[in-house]
């Protein structure tokens, strides 16, 4: 953000009495906890209190939606170029809400502590802002548990690094996937793989067409196996129960394919269609004689 900028919405939210009384804005985020790199979610909430139907949208100079992002010491997080936010239109009495990744809109790739508030401004006013509250918000980069350097596909001199990372947040032990790219160190994507029961080691393998398998206990019954790319996409995501020969392993073959063995694959509709039928059962009336 620069400081031009960042002065414009200061004024604005000097400004906010009067807009206060027409319409609320408020903030929240979909969690506190991050690891490095991945979505930070944030949903805004405008409620219409003007008695008329409002319009927001951009004009080309000033955005109608903005946020005032800041370390823990008070600096102002600088933030990325960013297509304008879309029209939304809002009818009197009514309450809408916008979600955003705030990683898109900021550079949020170093850890800390954070901050964040929205700032509104009025249609066909862009002296006139209201301010959300303010909410709070870490970033960490977890613990690195598997790694592996690979080449892409179709693209020579080009690399990629697998990462796969551990992190407690919310109480909760979860595991996730980062993909670096090999040149600029920047993360291409990362995202929650899903939680995790440390009882058992994760496994981690790559194939010949250079994707990174993982798989995971999530339940004390459950194992989860996931296939990524090295453009950060998932590719498949099934579910296995154990075998009667010990936990679920992969093994690699001679001609690189990695394959789920000594498991048996969830189906979870059919697990649905099983319980709804035990459910049946049990709702036939008692035969009386």
């Amino acid at each position: 953000m620069t400081q031009w900028s960042f002065k414009l919405l200061a004024a604005l939210w000097l400004c906010a009495g009067s807009a206060q009384a027409q319409i609320a804005v408020s903030i929240r985020l979909a969690k506190h906890q991050h690891l490095t790199g991945e979505p930070v979610m944030a949903v805004v909430t405008l409620v219409n209190h003007a008695g008329r139907e409002l319009v927001f949208q951009s004009d080309g100079r000033f955005q109608w939606l903005d946020f005032v992002v800041k370390y823990s010491n008070g600096t102002p997080v600088s933030t990325k170029s960013a297509s304008p936010f879309g029209a939304m239109k809002i009818a009197p009495g009514q309450s809408l809400s916008r979600e955003v990744d705030l990683a898109q809109q900021f550079q949020l790739g170093e850890p800390g502590n954070f901050s964040v508030a929205a700032v509104v401004r009025l249609p066909g006013d862009n002296t006139q802002a209201t301010s959300s509250n303010r909410v709070f918000f870490s970033q960490s980069r977890g613990q690195l548990y598997w790694s592996q350097k690979v080449g892409i596909p179709g693209r020579p001199n080009q690399t990629r690094e697998f990462r796969i990372l551990s992190f407690s947040g919310d109480s909760k032990s979860q595991i996730y996937t980062q993909i670096v790219d090999g040149q600029t160190g920047q993360s291409v994507r990362t995202f929650l793989l899903g939680d995790i029961l440390m009882l058992r080691k994760p496994l981690a393998t790559v194939d010949s067409q250079q994707r990174m398998h993982v798989m995971f206990l999530a339940t004390p019954t459950m194992w989860v196996h996931c296939v990524i790319d090295t453009d950060g996409k998932l590719h498949n995501r099934q579910i296995h129960k154990r075998g009667t020969q010990g936990d679920p392993q992969l093994l690699t073959f001679a001609d690189g394919s990695v394959q789920v063995a000594n498991s048996i694959p969830y189906d979870s509709k059919a697990a649905a269609e099983q319980r709804a039928k035990i459910r049946k059962a049990s709702d036939r009336p008692a035969i009386l004689y």
